[in-house]
């Protein structure tokens, strides 16, 4: 392998952020946990799964490429993380009140009907796939990468946040109850915020 543990530590702890940080895919559990428990939450968990392993490698396949064309953008994909992270972090915290909503759509009962839903909001986000290639450059140096380390890294970016939404989804009420507490909210997401452009600014000076 050629990544370390400092940057595969590194990349984890950026994944929770991200878990941390309401979107469509928190949408979707916190929709169908609410409808249907916990029962009718894991399989939408799993559908998000697979693009959590797809958009990484495509990325990463992606980069390696251009990167074999163009050796500068490398050091320009390691500044659009660095941006990525701090814009982020920044508009999470401008908006820290901003609520998520439940999505109908999502509710649909049946373990099928909950894979679909997972599956349908990880790969209706074609931008994810910008986003890895934004991000990865500034963890890891992907034009030494292995197959073992593109393994790795994948199941990272699988596990981290299947991990987090299965969690998310066997204490909903409790998450449900956050979700409806703005003060509780606001300071969530205004750490979740900070957290970000702290990722930030590391990979800007590492």
């Amino acid at each position: 392998m050629t990544v370390t543990a400092f940057e595969l530590l590194l990349y984890s702890g950026a994944l929770f952020i991200l878990f941390l940080t309401p979107g469509p895919v928190w949408v979707a559990l916190v929709a169908r946990a609410l409808s249907g428990g916990f029962h009718a939450a894991w399989p939408l968990a799993l559908g998000v799964v697979v693009g959590d392993v797809m958009w990484p490698i495509l990325a990463i396949l992606g980069v390696t490429w251009l990167v074999s064309e163009f050796a500068w953008f490398m050091d320009v994909l390691r500044w659009v993380a660095v941006i990525m992270f701090l814009t982020m972090g920044i508009l999470l915290i401008r908006h820290a009140e901003k609520r998520v909503e439940s999505d109908s759509r999502f509710t649909r009962p049946g373990m099928w009907a909950g894979f679909m839903a997972g599956l349908l909001v990880i790969l209706g986000n074609p931008k994810a796939i910008l986003f890895y290639m934004g991000v990865l450059p500034g963890f890891f140096d992907l034009t030494q990468v292995t197959a073992l380390d593109i393994a790795v890294i994948c199941v990272l970016s699988l596990l981290v946040p299947l991990i987090g939404n299965l969690i998310l989804a066997a204490f909903v009420d409790r998450a449900r109850a956050m979700l409806k507490s703005p003060r509780a909210l606001k300071r969530m997401n205004t750490v979740a915020g900070i957290l970000l452009v702290a990722v930030g600014i590391v990979i800007g000076v590492s």
